[in-house]
């Protein structure tokens, strides 16, 4: 029995470890944090950044990632471990995707139902631009359908190789996802009202990247919303702890509030990690959950220092000033999912990524833990205020410092001031507090990031393929996570857990078998 050590119980390395255990490894997952889930963190109402990852209760602030989607990823993993997801998770789907607003005037509600989308985008902005939705939709399905098996859901190709994934046959379809054009380029042949290029340009933000860089590829993201976006009972945390006890129940052991030290090579390979303590933890291979900018940067030890490169700091996705707090909410009907949007959207990326800066007024996405179909009696009425994570961008240099008190104070006053301006009112009690994270503290959470959340943001047609891959330099070292192929956001992650899981337990195979196996650009030879 081949044993295999996961460092870091984010959703990559708990995937890994389920699938792992399902197929007979012996697995320890060592996590420097009280409870599971890395960036799906639960704060607790009256905490700080230090207890952000404990395990507090269902009354907790989600204050990671909110949206749930590509359920079909999760079910396959429990599928394949021969358990129901929907005995480990209650998960409902939600019939408004998200709410929209803006301060020059305008709210936009997105539905599950695409007909139901299309009539309110034609009340929104008129009859073309309700038939450039409906074309916009068409095309981001196509997409989503091109690339999804071939590039999502396995191991990281270069560009001639997804072309042999596709098929020739498909060729016309690899042709239409016009990789060469920017997203937002690409919604100007839909949408004429930049109110709807804002809307659907902000997926580009989903995996950290402005949508004035990004490839119009990331336009099936579109899709994957409208595939079903779901509210998970008792928050997201709660889908880290599902697949967690999955794991347990497979035979996985977790070791929480340990942290690695160092990862042990000898003979050129890994062989296990070193603890904080001293202890050592000898294994077969290592399941690296974490960003790889922390294997270059050395933080693991020299050994394992070249088994990665680091993401240059301008090459860093989106970070983010975020808010958890408690507020009474009054003018604005919140849903669960909601974005205020300002006039200048162009600004907002510029200043970020190119004056490392915060706009003067900052788009406000805003999460109500509380709202949602079928969600009872409003909790928020119920208790007077109700909980909310509220998040603005913010430039990733976390590792330069914080950032300066007084854009820190100019952020929350411009998003106060916005949803203001949007209809929104958040009256906050004295003795409800607030939890702000800034780029610094993601840092502290996330080390090596600079506070950016995902990894290495996509610029240009080809900025997907310079994403890290599970198979690292190093022999029997893999990596997993959002700065991981096929990308950041919880399916994503859960993707490359497995990616890395196969990888392993494949190598393994083939040493035991004594074959030696080639990575050629033609495939894998041997084994």
């Amino acid at each position: 029995m081949s044993h295999v050590i996961v460092v870091g119980a984010g959703m990559g390395g708990l995937a890994a470890a389920a699938d792992l255990a399902t197929r007979g490894a012996r697995v320890t997952v060592v996590e420097k944090a009280p409870a599971p889930g890395g960036k799906m963190r639960r704060l607790d109402p009256g905490g700080d950044e230090t207890a952000a990852a404990g395990a507090v209760g269902n009354d907790g602030i989600d204050a990671g990632p909110t949206v749930f989607t590509m359920r079909w990823v999760f079910e396959g993993l429990f599928d394949d471990a021969g358990a129901s997801f929907e005995r480990y998770v209650s998960a409902r789907p939600a019939d408004i995707l998200a709410r929209h607003a803006w301060d020059d005037g305008g709210r936009l509600d997105l539905f599950a139902d695409l007909d139901r989308s299309t009539a309110a985008v034609e009340a929104f902005a008129g009859a073309d631009e309700a038939a450039g939705f409906r074309a916009f939709a068409a095309r981001s399905a196509e997409i989503a359908a091109t690339l999804t098996p071939p590039f999502m859901a396995a191991e990281r190709p270069g560009p001639l190789a997804l072309v042999r994934r596709v098929g020739l046959d498909r060729l016309g379809a690899m042709l239409r996802i016009d990789p060469f054009s920017t997203l937002w380029g690409a919604l100007g042949r839909y949408f004429s009202d930049p109110r709807l290029r804002q809307l659907f340009g902000r997926y580009a933000t989903y995996v950290g990247s402005s949508p004035f860089e990004g490839p119009a590829t990331l336009m099936l993201i579109a899709q994957v919303e409208q595939d079903g976006v779901w509210l998970v009972d008792g928050g997201m945390h709660a889908l880290a702890q599902a697949v967690e006890r999955l794991g347990r129940d497979r035979g996985a052991v977790y070791r929480y509030g340990t942290g690695v030290a160092r990862i042990l090579v000898e003979g050129g390979r890994a062989v296990g990690v070193e603890l904080d303590g001293g202890e050592r933890l000898t294994g077969d291979a290592v399941v690296f959950n974490g960003d790889v900018s922390a294997l270059a940067g050395g933080l693991l030890g020299a050994p394992a220092r070249p088994a990665a490169r680091a993401v240059p700091a301008r090459a860093r996705g989106l970070s983010a000033i975020t808010w958890a707090t408690r507020a009474r909410a009054d003018g604005f009907d919140l849903h669960r999912h909601n974005v205020f949007f300002s006039a200048d959207y162009a600004d907002e990326f510029d200043a970020v990524f190119k004056r490392r800066d915060i706009t003067r007024r900052p788009t406000v996405y805003v999460c109500a833990q509380d709202r949602g179909e079928d969600c009872g009696p409003d909790r928020g009425q119920t208790r007077g205020a109700e909980r909310l994570l509220l998040l603005v961008n913010a430039p990733p240099d976390g590792d330069r410092g914080e950032l300066a008190p007084a854009m820190l104070d100019h952020a929350e006053r411009e998003a106060w001031e916005l949803m203001a301006a949007c209809g929104l009112r958040l009256d906050r009690p004295d003795a409800a507090p607030t939890v702000r994270t800034t780029p610094a503290g993601f840092e502290r959470l996330f080390p090596a990031t600079g506070g950016g959340l995902y990894g290495r943001r996509v610029q240009g047609s080809l900025g997907t393929f310079k994403r890290a891959g599970a198979v690292t330099r190093l022999p029997g070292l893999y990596c997993c996570g959002g700065s991981v192929h096929p990308g950041p956001g919880v399916p994503m992650a859960a993707l490359s857990g497995r990616i890395a899981a196969a990888r392993a337990l494949d190598d393994l195979a083939t040493r035991r078998r004594g074959v030696v196996a080639l990575d050629t650009p033609f495939g894998r030879l041997g084994g």
